[in-house]
């Protein structure tokens, strides 16, 4: 394939996309690792706000280049594993699964590792001494992606924390659930018969975010203080049960693709 294919199927929007992000985490390790004092804080929180604002183009130009991608393995109309994973998942009825599971388990995991922020028994702006609504940017300090953190508080009880880390993998993973939901449906109405596989993609997904549920409901037996710190000190453990469950995730509809593939399936593509 020549380069400038590689331009046109989104290979190279989705590289520069994760190379960009790697980089952000890096310049901002150190810019923000450097001595805080109260003249640099203003300069710090804008360098977080642009750190943000950089890494929404970034995942903008990572989700353009797998659409790009996407709809080139289906123009390409090849008989790899890529290809039937396309041309399955193209048509109105696995779009509306795909973002139905990509919308509702991203919500799920917003809650559960503690993004997304509900606590009825508190009052924000009492209990915090902020302005409701309102967000900042908390410039350090911490281990390399884990900043800097954006805080917003929403409405009395509603706020969301949001680390970068932590963002950038629950947008994947919710990817990968909403890919793997998506295809095992249309592997079940292919071959006629339930392999089980789908369910396993879909189990797996869920269990991921065990570790983060596990604070959640722990966190109800502590004090509000004491949850937000407990959550704390378990984020990076979270992230690690998370990135180990990416693989799989992407393995599963790989499995599922051949088995198609196998069974001597054809598509027709609609236009």
């Amino acid at each position: 394939m020549s380069k400038d294919d590689t331009g046109h199927d989104g290979r190279l929007l989705i590289t520069l996309g994760f190379a960009s992000i790697g980089i952000l985490f890096l310049i901002y390790a150190r810019l923000g690792g450097t001595t805080v004092t109260p003249d640099a804080v203003s300069a710090i929180e804008r360098i977080g706000t642009a750190f943000y604002v950089m890494l929404l183009v970034a995942l903008g130009a990572i989700a353009y280049g797998m659409y790009q991608y996407h709809k080139q393995k289906i123009l390409k109309n090849d008989d790899s594993l890529l290809s039937v994973i396309a041309k399955i998942t193209w048509n109105s009825k696995s779009r509306k699964i795909f973002l139905a599971t990509f919308v509702s388990y991203g919500v799920f995991f917003a809650l559960t590792s503690g993004t997304l922020v509900y606590q009825p028994d508190v009052i924000f702006s009492k209990h915090y001494d902020v302005t409701v609504p309102s967000a900042h940017i908390t410039p350090c300090c911490g281990e390399i992606g884990y900043v800097p953190k954006l805080i917003v508080y929403i409405t009395e009880q509603v706020g969301l924390q949001v680390i970068p880390i932590n963002l950038i993998l629950q947008i994947i993973v919710s990817y990968l659930v909403g890919l793997n939901t998506s295809v095992a449906v249309n592997a079940f109405s292919i071959l006629k018969k339930n392999t089980g596989i789908g369910g396993i993609a879909a189990v797996t997904g869920l269990f991921i975010a065990c570790p983060t549920c596990a604070g959640t409901f722990l966190s109800l037996f502590v004090s509000a203080s004491g949850a937000v710190a407990f959550t704390l000190a378990i984020t990076q453990l979270q992230t690690m049960f998370i990135a180990i469950s990416i693989p799989l995730l992407i393995i599963t509809p790989i499995i599922m693709a051949r088995k198609i593939r196998n069974s001597g399936w054809s598509c027709k593509i609609e236009s």
